[in-house]
This record gives C-alpha cells, structure tokens and sequence, in this order.
C-alpha cells in the first residue's frame, strides 16, 4: 500500500480570501489560478497494517509532533473515506525555495491527497482529489489541475460542491510569471490568520466578496480570449481590493513592505512606458510580476536593479499532479 505522487505549486490571479467554514475549508468567494512549472512537492505514503502511528519526514528529517499531528488528521479524512486504519510513514520533499512566496501548503498537500488515495485505493479522479485536498490546504485544490483552474466556491454546507475545475489546459495558453523575492523573514501574519481576523472585522470585506465574481467572469473571459491585458487588469485589481480589506481589519495590517512598494511603481512606470506587464501579491510581500515571454528578460532585468530584490524566478503554466513509479 504504497504510492508516490508530485504536485506543483499555483499562483491565483483571482484571490481566495476568506472562509464561510473554517473546518472544512470553504471559501467566501470563488478563486483562480495559473498552475506553475517549476516548483513542486514529492510525496511518497507507505501505509502499513503494523505501524503504530505516522511518521511524516520533510526534506529529509523528522517532523515535529505538532506537523506530524496536521498530517494524521488529514490521513484520518483519507482513512475514513478508505475504511482502512492504517497508519503510515510519509516522505516529503518540498521543491519550492521558501523564499519565493509560494505556499508549499498547496502542493504539499495536493500531493499527499493524491499518494495516500492511489496507495488506499481511493478514487482518483480530478473533483474527488479536489476536494480531498482541498481539506489540508484551501489553494491544494487548485494544485490537482495544470493549466488555469477555478476553484468553484459552492453552496451546500457539507461542501461536497466545492472543488476546482480546468478551464485551460497549460499548453494552450503560454506567459511569463516573475517571482521577485523581497524578504525571506518568516511574516508576521499567516494567511489563515489574516484572513480569520479580515472575515471577523474588515468592514471592506462585504465589498469583496461582492465584487469578486464580476472579477472571476472578466479573467475568465480573458483567458478564454487569451487576452493578456484584459487579465492582467483584472489580476491587478483584484489583489489590491484583497490587501485593502486587511487595512480596514481590527486592528489593522498589512503585507507589504517598502520593497513591495518599490516593484509596484517599476511595473507601473513600465507599463507607461508601452510594455504590457502587470503585478500580483499573495498574503506576504514578495510581488508575482505578469509578463508576455518576449518582454520577460527585459522586465527581469529592470526589477533586479532594485536594491531590495533579492532574486527573481522566471515560471510558466505547467500541469497538475502526476504519480511517479
């Protein structure tokens, strides 16, 4: 009973920002993301009927007790759904720099969803190991599929209707994704964290939630057109109605830094200059900078000669979770 399965890392262009149930992890709002090419997580499950309890390695080492305890409650959902009680011992390896702004979480757990199902037996196909995953990590969901993914948000309170689906394959539609690395502190405020307190207090967060599926039909209609500006204003405009919601929470807070700001006023000095390129910024401070492939070295080249860029990654849409033999 053993299987091995990678999962790559996403970047939402439409913002999963808030949970209408913390349990099951529900969100307000649909979302959207591009699945990427270059980051990702390898994870191998081995349950065994001897085994007296999991064992979870990350990279290598052991992992505490309080990170072994959140993967056997996720290995519980899979074992109740299996009715098998196994235990098991999980290999881990996370490909993603932790300085780059991407949640491991998401891969990770869309690759520990889809080992621990082909090892149990379990269902594999995609709306099944959406919603498996989505049960670790919100964005995991989104990480089942390549190309452009919607994370449809639902309706029933079992959640048995939210999940992601493609809207387009990663070979149809091809940019450039800047990472630019600003800060590799650990932040002050995690996502789940921020995103309680704005749900709980931000009075901008009706507003938000309001306006993010007008949003969510304009990208997608920009994907489907592969109008690349149409979604980079869209993108652009819906993480920055994101980070406003936090300045409204009680108390308030905020994810950038004075880099942040730096990159922002580079893209739009650029974007003035004549070249179509747009940012994006996730619950952090590092800024995802979207580019057409013939602009990339270019704009690349202007961003690294801010003093507070540190490094930058160069990504593209990729696929979704595969199984290694």
């Amino acid at each position: 009973m053993r299987a091995t399965a990678k999962a790559p890392t996403n970047i939402a262009l439409i913002k999963y920002w808030g949970k209408r149930d913390e349990r099951l992890i529900l969100p307000a709002n649909n979302s959207l993301s591009v699945t990427l090419d270059r980051f990702f997580t390898v994870t191998t499950v081995e349950f065994c009927e001897d085994l007296g309890e999991d064992l979870f390695y990350l990279n290598g080492e052991r992992a505490d007790e309080k990170e072994t305890e959140k993967i056997s409650r996720f290995l519980d959902i899979v074992r109740g759904l299996a009715d098998k009680p196994y235990r098991a011992t999980i290999q881990s390896q996370n490909h993603v720099p932790t300085a780059a702004g991407f949640a491991s979480s998401a891969s990770g757990y869309a690759a520990l969803a889809a080992a621990s199902s082909k090892a149990l037996g379990l269902p594999l196909d995609g709306p099944t190991l959406s919603k498996l995953a989505r049960r670790g990590s919100g964005s995991a969901c989104r990480s089942i599929y390549g190309g452009f993914v919607e994370w449809k948000k639902g309706e029933r309170k079992d959640g048995t209707d939210s999940y992601a689906v493609q809207i387009l394959p990663e070979g149809e539609w091809d940019f450039t994704i800047l990472s630019v690395v600003l800060e590799e502190k650990r932040k002050k405020f995690l996502s789940r964290d921020g995103m309680k307190r704005t749900v709980e207090t931000s009075p901008f967060f009706k507003g938000w939630v309001e306006t993010a599926n007008t949003d969510l039909q304009l990208a997608k209609e920009a994907i489907y057109e592969r109008d690349f500006e149409k979604l980079g204003t869209v993108a652009e405009k819906n993480a920055l109605k994101m980070h406003a919601t936090t300045l409204g929470a009680d108390p308030p807070f905020f994810y950038w830094q004075s880099g942040t700001m730096e990159v922002i006023e580079l893209v739009q000095e650029m974007r003035e200059s004549g070249i179509p390129v747009f940012f994006t910024i996730d619950a952090g401070p590092n800024v995802k900078v979207l580019c057409l492939n013939e602009d990339a070295s270019k704009i690349s080249e202007e961003l690294s000669r801010l003093p507070k860029v540190k490094q930058i990654f160069s990504l593209h849409p990729g696929p979704g979770v595969s199984f290694i033999e």
